[in-house]
């Protein structure tokens, strides 16, 4: 049984060589249809690789596409991050970011790690939100702003044993439109970062922060400052250095 447990190791290590080659395809595969001007396929292929999503009864697709959310939207940020560019280097660090994101970080699933991918998931998503959509509607903005959001949170708390997951989920994604709404009568944009995507990012992190030292009771009083300060702080420059025009700064 050991020289048979011994022989199979082996495949075992081929077999997880070959699955991260072939998730690694998926990035230059984009790569080089955007190359060809072919972005709507890019689009595609993203949503074709979570075929596995609609492998199961249609009444348990819901909730795959939630559990999935983040993994699309950080695909689909990748690719318009990609298509928003005209240099080839460019480009290609983007791809090197996605591969990086599904070798290496979307696999993990321990508390810490489902955090960052949830932080990581609404950053992306809301940059490319309005980077792309800055002259979309005011009520496309706030409703996919607060999806983003809901999403977001709901990964992030899923990965909890919270009785009030749905609420405090909801709850993050009403107050992420309701931003989004306020701060798209006068959308600022500071080196490509919109201010709405800024200022979710900060309160959305500062919570999260808190929220998780409190479940491992690490939130001390020193800590809950910290994080309270960085968090305010980088509101107040934000808010700052704002002129509340109408143009980007």
């Amino acid at each position: 049984m050991r020289e048979l447990l011994t022989k199979l190791t082996p495949a075992r290590g081929f077999s997880l060589f070959l699955h991260y080659v072939l998730v690694a395809l998926l990035p230059i595969l984009l790569y080089v249809l955007i190359g060809l001007n072919m972005v709507p396929l890019a689009y595609v292929v993203v949503i074709l690789a979570k075929w596995r999503m609609f492998a199961v009864r249609p009444r348990f697709w819901p909730a795959n596409l939630r559990a999935n959310a983040v993994d699309i939207m950080v695909g689909l940020s990748a690719v318009i991050f990609m298509s928003q560019t005209d240099s080839v280097a460019v480009r290609f660090f983007w791809a090197i970011l996605y591969a990086i994101w599904l070798i290496a970080l979307k696999p993990r699933s321990s508390v810490f790690w489902v955090s960052v991918q949830a932080g990581v998931a609404q950053l992306a998503a809301l940059s490319v939100l309005y980077m792309a959509g800055g002259g979309w509607s005011i009520w496309l903005l706030t409703g996919l702003s607060g999806l983003i959001c809901y999403l977001a949170a709901r990964h992030f708390i899923d990965n909890f044993d919270e009785a009030y997951a749905r609420l405090l989920s909801y709850t993050w994604g009403y107050f992420g439109a309701s931003l989004a709404w306020l701060s798209s009568h006068w959308l600022l944009y500071y080196k490509g970062l919109a201010q709405p995507t800024l200022l979710l990012s900060a309160i959305g992190y500062g919570l999260a922060a808190l929220y998780y030292f409190d479940h491992f009771d690490k939130l001390h009083v020193t800590v809950r400052r910290q994080v309270i300060f960085i968090m305010v702080a980088i509101i107040v420059v934000v808010l700052t250095f704002s002129d509340w025009g109408d143009k980007v700064v």
